[in-house]
């Protein structure tokens, strides 16, 4: 993992990851075979460039209030089989890559706050982690909507 020294460190890595994401989606937006599959990769690009300018805005400001709260965590992305990326994905597909995704970004920042030098860059990677399961319980609620209940 990353040796990190400071709150800028930390940001530094979030928002290249977020960057990352983007990029992700974006490609695979790029080769989608159908109107719907592109869409909602797009619309995944587009809530990962609003998590990025939300962590460039906390670089600029400084400041990053935690504010904790219980997330929900329906554990569809532990009963799923993750998936590689391909143009032909359905959305079932596509929404179980994006919970897996999601879970692991949680993991990384999970992990990295137990790290943590001290309790400000502790704070900052639980709230990278709180906003990550955020993005993979709406994700599941989406897979419970249309892909359980349709079953």
């Amino acid at each position: 993992m990353n040796e990190f020294k400071s709150i800028d460190d930390i940001l530094d890595f979030a928002i290249n990851s977020e960057q990352e994401a983007i990029d992700f989606y974006t490609k695979l937006a790029t080769v989608a075979k159908t109107d719907a599959i592109k869409e909602v990769f797009t619309d995944f690009a587009g809530e990962e460039a609003g998590h990025k300018a939300k962590l460039i805005e906390i670089k600029k400001n400084g400041s990053f209030g935690v504010i904790t709260e219980k997330i929900s965590d329906l554990k569809i992305a532990d009963y799923v089989v993750n998936n590689q990326p391909s143009p032909e994905m359905t959305y079932q597909d596509a929404l179980i890559l994006a919970m897996h995704k999601e879970k692991a970004a949680f993991k990384l920042y999970s992990a990295l706050a137990d790290r943590a030098p001290n309790a400000d860059i502790r704070n900052l990677f639980l709230m990278l982690a709180q906003e990550e399961s955020k993005h993979k319980l709406r994700f599941e609620l989406e897979y419970d909507e249309y892909v359980l209940r349709e079953n």
